[in-house]
């Protein structure tokens, strides 16, 4: 019989927490039992059925082991609580960006650096969704032709900050972002740092050189659009020596979890874990320079899809 995996969600009843219930079930993950964990209890009506839903604490956490816990929380909330599931003897596989720079835990991407995920000490960081999204379709590229530098400009939906925020988006309210993102542009993701960078674009900088294990130059702007599901990012790339339009479609369409289409919109992404990329191009201002388009959905590949992948792989 094939063996089976208790599974515990931290923050089940959230966007991404929701969406790890319904990959997992999708995917078929061997569980035996799942264990969902909020701020208030009571019910969830998951496709493993009607489950209750523990108050996150330290004393329920004891009361229910498991072997894997998915997280989908907040920074704070990891840092207090994933290393109490791990002493438990759970490997958590944490959304948030708390753990990713950490040098004791390793930043998965399975079809990227899938080795890294069996260094773990008992915590595995998932990479911010952009980063998931980009690197799927370019870590390819780079193991085949090098790529020196990135320029990358991300449109991220709104679902990306959470359900509060898509009704900051119905609404036209500013509940959770500074200003109304209804029929706007927000260019400012996460919060200013001294040199007029924004903690997203940093994210996808210093992920980057971790999970490649390269300093490759990277130049991110980040901006939020008025959008409900996926995230869109054009990249333009210079690589290390030359290469023509065929070879680097020829690479991406080998590539897993990539699907090469003409023009890919967050229509076509909504409910996949593929990275869908288009528009395909070469740079005519810069030597051995390219540029392309990619979309994905990022409560799926750049989030729980990625951390069940996880799971599978140590499995």
């Amino acid at each position: 019989m094939k063996k089976q995996f208790s599974v515990a969600v931290v923050g089940a009843t959230g966007l991404v927490g929701q969406t790890m219930l319904k990959v997992l079930h999708e995917r078929n993950f061997p569980v035996s039992d799942v264990i969902l964990y909020a701020f208030n209890s009571g019910e969830a009506h998951t496709p493993f059925g009607t489950k209750e839903v523990y108050e996150l604490s330290g004393a329920n956490i004891y009361r229910r082991p498991c072997d894997f816990a998915l997280f989908a929380v907040s920074n704070e909330v990891s840092i207090k609580y994933a290393q109490i599931f791990s002493t438990m003897g759970a490997i958590v596989i944490d959304n948030s960006s708390a753990w990713r720079m950490d040098d004791n835990v390793p930043l998965v991407i399975p079809e990227v650096n899938p080795s890294s995920a069996f260094m773990h000490s008992g915590i595995i960081a998932n990479p911010n969704c952009t980063t998931a999204q980009i690197l799927t379709a370019m870590a390819p590229i780079h193991r085949e032709f090098g790529i020196v530098r990135m320029i990358v400009s991300t449109y991220q939906s709104v679902s990306g900050a959470g359900a509060a925020a898509l009704a900051d988006l119905q609404s036209g309210e500013c509940n959770v972002f500074d200003l109304p993102i209804k029929n706007n542009l927000l260019p400012k993701i996460d919060t200013y740092h001294s040199d007029g960078y924004t903690g997203e674009e940093l994210k996808i900088v210093n992920e980057t050189h971790k999970i490649l294990s390269s300093r490759i130059k990277v130049n991110a702007t980040s901006v939020r659009v008025p959008i409900t599901n996926c995230h869109g990012a054009t990249v333009n790339f210079k690589l290390t020596r030359t290469a023509n339009l065929s070879e680097i479609s020829e690479c991406l369409m080998q590539a897993p979890s990539v699907k090469l289409l003409d023009i890919p919109t967050p229509l076509d992404a909504v409910g996949q874990d593929n990275v869908l990329v288009g528009r395909l191009r070469r740079d005519e201002s810069e030597e051995n320079s390219f540029c392309l388009w990619t979309v994905a959905d990022n409560l799926r590949k750049g989030a729980a899809t990625n951390a069940v992948q996880i799971a599978e792989l140590l499995i």
